[in-house]
């Protein structure tokens, strides 16, 4: 592999992607020159103000427009806003020879040939030898793009294909040329990994490449499966979503989103571009598709599609669904599956596709009758697309969602018993024979059951070439729980597995619902530091869910309030304090690894550990404002310890006292990783973060390694924590009892709030003090405990508990 950094990258349209991939790089620490075209009129606002075209803030509209625009979606592109500040913005006419100063140089303009061939002329008039250059196609083909470039340009040129939004959007295809020098690829392939982090998918130079051409065949098929199927959307979205392992968005949801043009588009070049592929008039879309793009019916962009967002006649929002009977709009109705209720007491995907495909109903039929025509498809793309039928899973769960590629839900319905069902099932599908491509027979002939297997802790994949299995690249690097818990798993119980993670190193999982944290959990992390400090170097917290922890099993707090049992309700927070305070005080390093939800009791375990290795897409926060409480694991006393060691002699405390105070009290959780740290949840030093969430636990285990390794000494328990006592009780006070006369708080929130401030003030005490941990700890237990007491918290505990939203009483 060469050896390559980059520091500055070129990204040449500012569109949708182009300019979502430079708040991307921005994100990742690289400066970014954004270029696009210089317009040719001035618009009626510049006219106004005298402007020319030879304004530069005329000649930068464009681009810096669709920055703007780019910067005010929601989710954001950008992790922090001040990152922007690494985005510099300019046109192709005045600004094109800057491209000589980068690294790196990806043409994002419009999908078409001549225009990107127009791009390519400039870039080799300014680009220096050696410069990386790339094209983010979604479909054209590399060795039509670079005829009559350079030699030096064709060895350093491929496509790298970001999936939008590429913030969010795992995957990353890298389809090199025959002229790609294998050194560039293989550079390409590890730093979008590690720094991008992509799973980054090698593709063949085909049409759509492999996440949209299976992607999108998938789509399709449901489009021509739901008429002859006599299903409502509803039904298919309601069959097609999370019980099956993919997105909430499901199928006409994910298209409204997309853009019915958009699939409109894709489809028809597939079809012209595939005229050897069996299965091509699956690309001819049904007719009431093309009635719906007649009639500019697109989706969210048209603000009708599939679904249209209407007011009833109280004024509240409701969402009609298409009839596609009548192609007009009606009511949504409530699905019922006997399969699908099945599916729900099964928390394992791979055993939960077994189910859905053993039963009954109009669900398990569109089970059928979608995968055994995919499991034929993928197996006749290899080797079309892809020499390795890997990509093509890691393609489909990275692009589309899916939390199983279609290889893996085939191995988990069982790859030889599913051969007869694939060959009855009624062809209904364009192109569906019945018959797999005849390397999965000769797999199954030579002894090989499976296309995946696990040995040793390794996950392995069968090699068409070789005939046999081989370790999948690049996972060297990632550790994968599913891999290690059958051997590894050295104690469990409902709520936690302590897994040996090897050279000393435990892992403890959480594994409840939502992964909240209630009196099993505690058990399992106390057993796993228990453990650790008897016999191995560290620990660290983490798992491979979908989320990290949702916060306390609010519902076990909720019965015990409700019964008045305060003194097991008391016992109960003592335990999650002292559990907290272990993780900071045990006599080994704990390593906690955060990643999407980390709320509430979850948030506390990071900020106790010695060390938190987040995922950049960490949504951390302590939300208990939201059920009318305090945070009580150590949250609010970690807040005034925080804000003691940021008091300056010169400087008013309480202004820090009221941006602490603030945090909690508006339950604010940051959009990233970066940003918890901006809102104070995590402490200089004591963080970092990884790109690549497949790389997260292992990043996590090599730090507790480091830290156990230089001679790792716990800190000892704090005692000189500065509070304001009435100084700061004064501020808190006075801010909520004004909120509350403004009515922007209720009642109850002015309550929680002063409790807040009596813990993070220390109680009423006559001048600033110094106390110990234990002391802010026993005020916020009291203060949790009190709060419980109140019926209006526990009405918002309950609402919680049965809608899943917050109550503001």
């Amino acid at each position: 592999m060469i050896n390559k950094s980059i520091k500055k990258v070129a990204v040449l349209g500012s569109g949708v992607m182009g300019s979502r991939i430079a708040c991307h790089f921005a994100n990742i620490g690289v400066s970014v020159l954004l270029l696009d075209i210089a317009p040719t009129e001035l618009s009626p606002d510049e006219q106004a103000k005298g402007l020319t075209l030879e304004s530069r803030q005329v000649r930068n509209r464009i681009v810096s427009q669709s920055l703007e625009t780019a910067l005010k979606t929601n989710p954001s592109p950008i992790y922090s806003k001040q990152y922007v500040q690494r985005i510099t913005t300019g046109n192709f006419t005045d600004n094109m020879a800057d491209i000589a100063h980068v690294d790196w140089i990806i043409e994002v303009v419009v999908e078409r040939l001549d225009i990107k061939r127009q791009i390519f002329t400039q870039i080799e008039q300014y680009r220096k030898p050696g410069t990386l250059v790339s094209s983010n196609t979604s479909g054209i083909p590399m060795h039509l793009m670079i005829e009559g470039r350079s030699e030096d340009f064709k060895k350093h040129f491929c496509g790298t294909h970001f999936f939008n939004p590429p913030r969010y959007l795992r995957l990353l295809e890298i389809i090199p040329s025959r002229e790609t020098e294998p050194a560039i690829i293989e550079f390409l392939m590890h730093y979008g990994d590690k720094f991008l982090g992509k799973t980054t998918v090698l593709c063949k130079d085909t049409p759509a490449f492999i996440g949209n051409r299976i992607g999108v065949y998938s789509m399709l098929a449901v489009t021509h499966l739901v008429k002859k199927l006599d299903l409502t959307l509803e039904e298919v979205d309601k069959y097609t979503g999370p019980a099956m392992g993919h997105p909430k968005s499901a199928t006409f949801r994910t298209s409204d989103v997309v853009g019915l043009d958009t699939m409109v588009n894709v489809a028809k070049g597939l079809y012209e571009n595939v005229p050897e592929d069996e299965a091509r008039d699956i690309f001819v879309l049904p007719s009431y598709i093309d009635n719906m793009a007649e009639r500019k019916w697109l989706g969210e962009k048209t603000k009708q599609g599939f679904y249209k967002k209407v007011k009833d006649e109280k004024g509240n929002s409701e969402i009609l669904v298409l009839d596609l009977g009548t192609m007009s709009y009606r009511k949504q109705e409530k699905i019922k599956s006997v399969t699908l209720e099945e599916t729900k007491k099964i928390d394992d995907l791979a055993k939960r596709m077994k189910v859905y495909e053993q039963g009954n109903d109009k669900a398990a039929e569109l089970f059928r009758a979608m995968h055994y025509p995919l499991f034929e498809y993928v197996s006749k793309r290899i080797p079309e697309i892809s020499e390795e039928f890997y990509r093509i899973d890691d393609a489909m769960r990275a692009g589309f969602g899916w939390e199983l590629g279609p290889f893996q839900v085939w191995d988990a319905l069982g790859v030889e018993e599913t051969l007869e069902k694939i060959k009855q099932e009624e062809k209904r599908i364009p192109g569906q024979t019945g018959e797999v491509a005849s390397w999965v027979l000769e797999m199954l002939q030579s002894g090989h059951k499976s296309f995946y297997k696990v040995e040793n802790g390794k996950r392995l994949f069968y090699d068409i070439q070789s005939k046999d299995y081989k370790e999948i690249p690049g996972i060297a690097d990632f550790i994968n729980l599913d891999d290690l818990r059958k051997t590894k798993t050295l104690w469990k119980n409902s709520g936690v597995s302590i897994i040996d993670l090897g050279d000393g190193i435990l892992n403890a999982e959480i594994h409840t619902k939502m992964n909240t944290i209630g009196g099993d959990v505690i058990q399992g992390i106390n057993k796993a530091i228990d453990m650790a400090e008897k016999e191995y170097k560290g620990l660290v917290i983490g798992n491979d869910g979908a989320n990290f922890s949702a916060g306390a099993n609010i519902g076990m707090i909720f019965m015990m309030a409700v019964e008045q049992d305060y003194d097991e309700l008391n016992m109960a927070v003592k335990l999650f304090q002292n559990t907290a305070m272990r993780l900071r005080y045990s006599n080994i390093p704990v390593v906690v690894a955060p990643f999407n939800l980390t709320l509430g009791g979850g948030c506390e375990f990071a900020m106790h550990a010695d060390f938190v290795q987040l995922h950049a897409e960490t949504y951390m926060g302590l939300v208990e404002f939201g059920v009318g409480v305090i945070p009580g694991g150590g949250g609010s006393k970690e807040f005034a310890l925080r804000a003691s060691d940021e008091y300056k002699a010169d400087q008013i405390s309480q202004n820090v006292l009221k941006e602490r105070f603030l945090t909690i009290g508006q339950a604010k959780v940051s959009t990233s990783g970066i940003e918890a740290y901006e809102l104070g949840y995590l402490q200089q030093g004591k963080f970092a973060i990884t790109m690549n969430r497949s790389r997260l636990l292992a990043d996590a285990k090599a730090k507790a390694l480091g830290l156990a390794e230089a001679g790792y000494t716990a800190p000892i328990p704090r005692n000189n924590i500065k509070v304001l006592g009435k100084q700061g009780l004064g501020i808190v006070y006075v801010g909520a009892n004004s909120m509350k006369s403004g009515n922007y708080i209720s009642e109850h929130d002015q309550k929680i709030s002063e409790k807040l401030g009596w813990v993070l003030c220390g109680g009423d005490l006559s001048a600033p003090t110094e106390v110990s941990e234990q002391y802010l700890l026993d005020l916020e237990r009291k203060a949790f405990l009190e709060l419980t007491a109140e019926r209006k918290t526990l009405e918002r505990i309950q609402h919680m508990l049965t809608k899943g939203k917050a109550l503001r009483n």
